[in-house]
């Protein structure tokens, strides 16, 4: 792979980095090939019929550009997206009011769509079937229903946790995408195109250094690429080469296969606190100095990921790659079925 050239783009000095970044088209969205196949016909086919595009839901681990699909599907359908999140909406009169913003063909992106409340799900059924809105104001005898007439939209979701969806919501979307994580090449491409719009001088070999090291996300990839392009300007000549990633990386203690600090902290107390597991997820907290949730949505999925941890109905377990990584003997495998016991 040669040395990546990218013309700069003209971007406000105002204008957030993490959008700047943002490809703004199909044809610039690199990786997720499926899925943005299946968007591109669905595109075009509804604007052969002129009409309104499916439903779509997106899942997926963080950072992997759902929320940059929304983007470049309302460009690519030309209309206006409107953002909200699942939180933000708390009760019906929320969603009245950015639905009735929304204009025929527009699209409403709803983050975290998962978080939304079970009774605003309710109202969101009829108006993603029937496009209409059935509110009720006031309470008890003063109770009288409304219903609102509303344009026919298009619902994107987006979703890190799949299987909190009910069933009737998800059985409201026309297509389905889940988006999977990048492999190494993918990563290196991306890098190289936002180096290019920050107007940064990246070899190939230094791409795929940070790339390997950004746990197959571009948000991780291009968060790394911000923090070498700094030690690059600071400690060498400003151009990022392997050894300068190396270095910059190093310094932040990102080793060669992505893991941090505190996942190379959650290793080491899983081997040498509790023999290797199973230890159950609180207590592997309680060791490591860090809250639950975080170890289980930041951390684990990592880990088990990549074989060095394996989560069992008894706890967590390390796995001998973990060994091998933190320079740990290796149990024989018979102690290591003793202490696992029956775990399917």
């Amino acid at each position: 792979m040669d040395d990546f050239s990218y013309e700069a783009a003209s971007t406000s000095p105002d204008t957030p980095l993490d959008l700047s970044l943002r490809p703004p088209a199909f044809s610039e969205f690199h990786g997720q090939d499926k899925v943005k196949e299946r968007l591109m016909l669905m595109v075009e086919a509804a604007q052969m019929r002129d009409d309104v595009l499916e439903h779509v839901l997106l899942s997926g681990p963080p950072g992997l550009g759902k929320t940059t699909l929304a983007n470049i599907i309302a460009a690519a359908a030309g209309t206006q997206l409107h953002t909200t999140s699942g939180p933000q909406i708390e009760k019906a009169g929320d969603l009245a009011g950015v639905l009735t913003n929304v204009a025929r063909g527009d699209i409403l992106f709803i983050d975290e769509i998962h978080r939304l409340h079970p009774a605003i799900e309710e109202y969101l059924y009829p108006a993603m079937e029937d496009f209409r809105l059935d509110i009720i104001i006031d309470s008890g005898p003063s109770a009288r229903s409304i219903q609102l007439n509303l344009p026919k939209f298009t619902l994107v979701g987006a979703t890190t946790r799949s299987g909190m969806l009910t069933s009737p919501l998800r059985s409201r979307f026309g297509l389905i995408n889940r988006l999977d994580y990048y492999n190494r090449e993918e990563l290196a491409f991306i890098l190289e195109r936002s180096a290019g719009l920050l107007d940064l001088e990246i070899t190939a070999e230094g791409a795929l250094e940070i790339a390997s090291r950004s746990r197959g996300t571009p948000r991780i990839a291009n968060n790394l690429l911000r923090w070498v392009r700094d030690y690059a300007q600071v400690r060498a000549d400003g151009k990022i080469t392997e050894e300068t990633a190396k270095a910059a990386l190093a310094m932040i203690e990102i080793d060669e296969d992505g893991l941090d600090e505190m996942d190379l902290r959650v290793l080491e107390a899983a081997i040498y606190k509790f023999n290797g597991g199973p230890v159950g997820l609180s207590s592997l907290a309680v060791a490591v100095g860090e809250d639950a949730s975080t170890l289980e949505e930041v951390h684990e999925p990592f880990l088990i990921m990549q074989g060095f941890m394996k989560r069992t109905p008894r706890g967590r377990v390390a796995m001998p790659a973990a060994y091998e990584k933190i320079g740990a003997p290796t149990p024989p495998p018979s102690s290591q079925e003793s202490a696992q016991g029956e775990l399917l």
